[in-house]
């Protein structure tokens, strides 16, 4: 599986397209294509996913229980809206309207690697979510991974 990093400005046209950096489009992994999985993500950011990917978490999704209320809505809630999108031949791609409203994006939107998918925020959305979060990254730290998740040479 492949690692995105980076985060990355672009302007969104009047039709809803923007182009895909170089410095991400770089980072594809070899015979990617040209076809995505847009999504909504868990904020109010969108997330591009490549379609290896996609297929991976498409089929966890699908071992879900449609009989257990919990998993059915949340199959419900993470599916609907899901996009294929593809790169046009100047490398851009176009933003599904409904995606563009949910996160609620209008002309500058920040691209921000997130390992194996790629956030798609509002610019503004994601300097605040930033701001208001950063300060919680040691506190989050220790309680996700602890120290040995961020030594790489702890056994």
């Amino acid at each position: 599986m492949h690692t995105f990093l980076g985060e990355y400005e672009v302007a969104i046209d009047a039709k809803g397209r923007f182009l895909l950096p170089a410095g991400l489009r770089k980072q594809l992994p070899e015979g990617a294509g040209e076809r995505f999985v847009m999504n909504r993500g868990f904020e109010s950011c969108l997330v591009l996913y490549t379609m290896d990917v996609w297929q991976v978490l498409s089929a966890k999704m699908n071992k879900l229980n449609d009989f257990n209320q919990k998993e059915r809505a949340f199959k419900r809630l993470f599916l609907n809206g899901a996009s294929i999108v593809e790169l046009d031949s100047a490398g851009r791609m176009l933003l599904p309207k409904n995606l563009m409203e949910y996160a609620s994006l209008s002309k500058e939107m920040i691209l921000a690697a997130q390992g194996n998918k790629v956030e798609l925020w509002d610019k503004e959305a994601y300097q605040n979510y930033m701001k208001q979060n950063v300060g919680g990254l040691s506190l989050l730290a220790e309680e996700v991974g602890g120290s040995e998740f961020f030594n790489p040479f702890a056994d």
